[in-house]
């Protein structure tokens, strides 16, 4: 080409692209500043700004040496969407596969446990979001990341387990598939357990990509703190097994067992048959999903025997030697009778040897002459009438009523145990009052709520109250010593090389305005009599094999044998104190 001819040529080409520089520059003046604010609005149409909930863990409920009773795990609900379900590109041996839609529903069908078919549905539905499985643990979650599909994605969410299934369940409660604390420990503790949800934001593109960096964490969440209890976990299981032999071999309705530690109220086990496995809550029957050693109230028969006579001597009306001539059967004034449940001839008891045999007749005729409203007051003191102050939900008060609406017949026969209902934890507690020298303590089922740091922080407390004097406590303990002695049934309670202290209970299960032909059977000891440590209180309800307690005391033994074997009690030192238990 001739020089002169390049000139203009050049000169012609820069300003062709000064001209698109031009327009790019005028095109972009438009873009950012003239139209700015409506291409900004369009933009922003097309977004999403989505504000999430960062769920709080909920807390762990323990045992007394920090075994798991109930946790959280995370699980994944399996989703997808849509309307941009299509073929996948995966690595296979190096080389870059292409999997159809159909392939790709069978890999997820197979990981999930579901027919193909049912993946496939799924693909056909419109909209954005479709769930594949809900509640997916973590292995198969991660199985299912891994394909590196893009349009599955997951929701994390939790699920609470109770790795010993039925261990506890009438204390632990249970948690509703939304989470919601319905029952137990879960529902009483829900304010330590539960902690405080978190929140984040993100910002989906149209595409419903989540836009790089938009995601911001605005409030973090604070999980639940752990509910220690005072319970021993080996020592519950072994209790339950006993407990639910006891239903089966007496055909009973249910059965219970209680743990406690004289000297400190702790409950170390509170075992009930039928129990529930909170894992699976709704398969068991409405009646067996609370707790009856709470919840259950009823007439406890002769085990109140102890209450009448430590009253008796409490007040000064009554020694452990005080006589009695007791026929079988006693009749009032008003023309009823109250009886004895065996046949007998007249016989010259004390107060002790009443005991002993567990005679009503005997009973009446010497603490009935302490003023009915002093007993009532006893009765009170014992913590009869009222809930103990363990805080358990849906604890029963028990019923003793007013005294002075009671009829002539009540008057007589509460010192028997009939006319009155009490809990199974108040049965227990009586007892703890005498083993701890006359000082009734609350029943301590929580020790405390436990936060991140370790420390726990103890549940309010209920200041110790004094029933009897040490002195009276120490003369019922000598007498309740002579009923496992000695006594028709209560020997049956022995355990060999230890000192035991103890109570029968047999009451008619009321039916109505009178009482049938079942049975609430009780027993209720101290170990070491000499040195007072544990309660074991055990009951079966509704017997239909044997109507007395000599149905309960084999179960009684089991677990208190395993108590003292637990905490490795020495045994047994020196005799039980010399009381007469007859006159002549």
């Amino acid at each position: 080409m001739h020089p002169d001819h390049i000139q203009p040529r050049l000169a012609n080409f820069l300003k062709i692209i000064g001209l698109v520089f031009v327009l790019f520059f005028g095109l972009l003046v438009k873009v950012q500043v003239i139209d700015a604010d409506a291409i900004n609005k369009v933009s922003s149409d097309a977004r999403t700004q989505t504000d999430v909930k960062i769920p709080a863990v909920r807390g762990d409920i323990v045992d007394s040496a920090g075994h798991i009773l109930a946790t959280t795990v995370t699980r994944y609900d399996v989703n997808i969407d849509p309307s941009i379900v299509s073929a996948v590109t995966e690595k296979v041996n190096g080389q870059d596969t292409v999997f159809t839609k159909e392939q790709v529903a069978g890999q997820l069908a197979m990981l999930l446990k579901v027919p193909q078919s049912k993946i496939l549905s799924k693909f056909l539905i419109s909209g954005r979001y479709a769930n594949l499985a809900k509640a997916v643990d973590a292995a198969v979650y991660r199985q299912i990341k891994a394909l590196g599909i893009n349009w599955v994605f997951s929701d994390p969410v939790q699920k609470r387990v109770y790795p010993g299934g039925a261990l506890a369940g009438n204390l632990l409660g249970f948690v509703g598939s939304d989470g919601t604390p319905l029952a137990g420990i879960e529902r009483e503790m829900n304010a330590c357990l539960a902690g405080t949800d978190g929140k984040e934001t993100y910002v989906e593109g149209a595409d419903g990509i989540i836009i790089p960096e938009s995601l911001k964490v605005t409030q973090p969440a604070r999980n639940g703190s752990t509910v220690v209890l005072n319970i021993n976990s080996d020592l519950q299981y072994y209790a339950q097994q006993v407990v639910a032999d006891t239903v089966m071999n007496l055909h009973s309705d249910w059965a219970s067992g209680i743990v406690i530690e004289a000297k400190t109220g702790k409950i170390l086990a509170a075992a009930e048959a039928p129990t529930v496995d909170p894992n699976a809550f709704w398969k068991t029957k409405s009646q067996n999903l609370g707790s009856k050693i709470f919840q259950f109230a009823f007439e406890p028969g002769s085990i109140m025997k102890t209450v009448s006579a430590a009253t008796a001597l409490d007040v000064g009306m009554a020694t452990p030697a005080t006589p009695a001539i007791v026929p079988d059967r006693l009749r009032t004034s008003w023309g009823q009778y109250i009886y004895d449940s065996e046949i007998h001839g007249f016989e010259k008891l004390t107060l002790t040897g009443v005991l002993r045999d567990s005679s009503n007749v005997g009973i009446v005729k010497i603490t009935s002459k302490v003023p009915l409203a002093t007993r009532f007051a006893y009765l009170k003191r014992f913590g009869l009438g009222a809930k103990t102050g363990v805080g358990f939900q849906g604890e029963s008060s028990g019923l003793i009523g007013d005294y002075k609406n009671w009829d002539k017949m009540t008057d007589l026969v509460s010192t028997f145990g009939q006319g009155i209902a009490v809990t199974p934890i108040q049965t227990a507690m009586i007892y703890q009052t005498v083993a701890n020298q006359g000082v009734r303590l609350a029943p301590s089922l929580v020790a405390g709520c436990k936060d991140a740091s370790g420390s726990i922080a103890p549940l309010p407390s209920v200041a110790p109250q004094t029933v009897i004097s040490p002195a009276t406590a120490q003369s019922t303990m000598d007498m309740l010593e002579k009923v496992v002695e000695f006594g028709p049934i209560g020997r049956t309670a022995q355990l060999a090389g230890y000192r035991i202290g103890g109570k029968t209970g047999t009451a008619q299960v009321s039916v109505g305005h009178g009482y049938g032909n079942l049975h609430a059977i009780s027993f209720v000891g101290i170990a070491p009599a000499e040195n007072p440590q544990y309660i074991v209180a055990v009951t079966a309800y509704k017997s239909r094999r044997v109507s007395n307690s000599l149905g309960i005391t084999p179960a009684f033994r089991r677990i208190m044998l395993q108590v003292l074997r637990t905490y490795r009690v020495p045994p047994s030192s020196g005799h039980s104190k010399k009381i007469p238990m007859s006159w002549n």
